[in-house]
């Protein structure tokens, strides 16, 4: 039984579009996190060997494993330890670092703000470059005028596109840090430390949202209202902004919204090649030292974060287009 008919039968009215596409969407957003609250939980008990001996070591005394496991709850039911694993999250406790003896919940915070930063000011910066820039490259190339010019973006954009994140961030790192000296080679300190990391996770994003743009673009010129404020003799600086540019902002929106999303998973590579102290190093720390309650908690935040930026993004999509409300989404 969907939302929407649940609604309908516990107030007697059918709900309007707005409402029904919210509890659509609500609705969705809570399986998707049940199932993701489930995979995270039973990753731990999936993983080949006993956790707990692999991060204490081969050495580890089996009174010694016995003893780990009883302080973690591993040695309950599964059922059990499934229930202390929900009530947990709830309560904002997600367990016990195998290997550093601190609340997860604790280390998650600790790292949390590093990899937020990263990802949200990458992403700011990728949505004020790559709309103009698309948009002024569909202007510049609109009717088939300055082929080269076109082929030229096509290629630089896909070259970039092609380009995997770690092996850029190697490149500036190699010419900007340690050939030019221009910036830090790693760590997070002033804000020139903020440079190389955001322009490795940013020109990817650039570069793939640029080209979508310039195609919608292009799209969006040719539409009847765009010719009808042609029409009109209106500046083209406002037939672009006040007319093309808002049309353009709604699918832009939704693949930003899947960037940023790409871009939070994104900083575990980032991170681990500048040394940034933020949950994408810490998860690669944790599981190189199968400190599974630690990759089970970093797992659940970056799944979190994805369905809300998701569900952030349909609910403003809709805000945006009205009319997205009443379709079968």
């Amino acid at each position: 039984m969907s939302a929407t008919t649940m609604a309908a039968r516990f107030t007697g009215a059918r709900p309007g579009p707005w409402t029904a596409f919210l509890l659509r969407r609500t609705g969705r957003l809570l399986v998707s996190l049940v199932a993701l609250v489930t995979a995270s939980f039973l990753m731990i008990h999936l993983v080949p060997g006993d956790p707990v001996q692999a991060a204490l070591g081969l050495s580890a005394s089996p009174e010694a494993v016995k003893a780990r496991k009883h302080e973690l709850g591993l040695d309950q039911s599964l059922f059990t330890q499934y229930g202390d694993f929900v009530r947990g999250i709830f309560d904002g406790d997600l367990g016990q670092s195998i290997t550093a003896r601190v609340p997860v919940s604790q280390m998650i915070g600790d790292r949390l703000p590093a990899t937020l930063e990263l990802a949200v000011i990458a992403f700011v910066i990728a949505m004020l470059v790559a709309i103009p820039l698309g948009m002024a490259m569909a202007v510049y190339t609109r009717n088939g005028r300055r082929r080269r010019g076109e082929l030229g973006f096509i290629g630089v954009t896909g070259a970039i596109v092609a380009i995997p994140e770690f092996l850029l961030a190697v490149a500036l790192t190699s010419v900007f840090a340690v050939s030019l000296g221009w910036f830090p080679v790693a760590l997070r300190g002033g804000p020139d430390s903020y440079v190389l990391p955001v322009l490795a996770l940013a020109i990817t994003p650039i570069a793939a949202l640029s080209r979508i743009v310039r195609v919608e673009a292009l799209r969006v010129f040719d539409a009847d209202y765009m010719r009808t404020a042609r029409a009109k003799r209106l500046p083209a600086r406002l037939v672009y902004t006040r007319h093309a540019l808002p049309n353009l902002l709604t699918s832009s929106l939704t693949l930003g919204g899947l960037l940023l999303s790409g871009m939070l998973a994104g900083t575990v590579l980032i991170e681990n090649v500048f040394a940034w102290p933020g949950l994408g190093m810490t998860i690669v720390q944790a599981i190189l030292q199968k400190d599974y309650p630690l990759v089970q908690g970093i797992v659940l935040v970056y799944g979190a974060a994805a369905l809300a930026i998701n569900f952030t993004v349909d609910v403003a999509v809709a805000a945006a287009d009205p009319q997205s409300t009443i379709r079968g989404s």
